[in-house]
């Protein structure tokens, strides 16, 4: 795959507790020149992220993040606000406490509640796959297919894993169609993230990539 085609799948991504707006202007002017989805970000980055942008990149941010326990009316809420601000696509994190209670039924209408704030914009479902066996996450396949949202997701990041070849690869096979795969937490490498689109990955969420494609350009300069 050409690097250009495979920046078109990067959310470039920067959610760090310590993220300062200067090195938020950094992510978006990157994010503009490599030409990649979006720039993800936090949620108090947005309006100002926005704003900067002027609709030449979409902002993407997280809701329920990093542990996904706040409630279901506060997901809502944030997911309100931040399309308010300028969001276009919205990641959030599901309640892990009730897959390991077997509450598919609340983990699926909680997802439709924000999918309902969301309208016509993304919505990525972050099901922390390191914490989840093999039999939850074929269970969430299925429950976020039916959920009507846009992407399954495979890590916030801070959960102690990230994303692996192994679970998007058990996504592919599990998911219904129309439903697609974000592949994001410790994508490091081009021939990862190209491993990763191969297998059925439509959208990769990394700081890195763009990262690597800088210091592939250094090298080539430098030759």
């Amino acid at each position: 795959m050409e690097v250009r085609e495979l920046l078109k799948t990067v959310d470039h991504t920067l959610l760090k507790p310590d993220a300062s707006w200067p090195q938020i202007q950094k992510l978006c002017d990157e994010g503009v020149h490599y030409g990649v989805a979006s720039v993800c970000i936090p949620p108090s980055h947005v309006a100002s992220a926005a704003t900067y942008l002027n609709g030449n990149l979409p902002v993407c941010t997280v809701i329920g993040f990093p542990n996904g326990y706040s409630t279901t009316y506060v997901k809502c809420f944030e997911a309100q606000d931040a399309l308010q601000n300028g969001a276009e696509e919205i990641d959030m994190v599901i309640n892990l406490g009730w897959v390991k209670t077997g509450r598919w039924e609340w983990i699926g209408e909680e997802i439709k509640a924000v999918k309902g704030i969301c309208g016509a914009h993304i919505l990525k479902v972050i099901i922390e796959t390191c914490l989840l066996t093999e039999e939850e996450k074929i269970r969430l396949c299925d429950v976020v297919s039916g959920s009507g949202a846009d992407f399954i997701k495979t890590s916030t990041g801070f959960g102690g894993g990230g994303a692996t070849f192994e679970d998007v690869a058990l996504m592919k096979a599990h998911i219904r169609p129309g439903l697609k795969i974000k592949a994001s937490g410790g994508i490091a490498s081009l021939e990862d993230a190209a491993r990763f689109l191969e297998l059925g990955a439509d959208r990769l969420g990394t700081s890195r990539v763009v990262k690597a494609v800088q210091a592939l350009e250094t090298a080539e300069n430098e030759n």
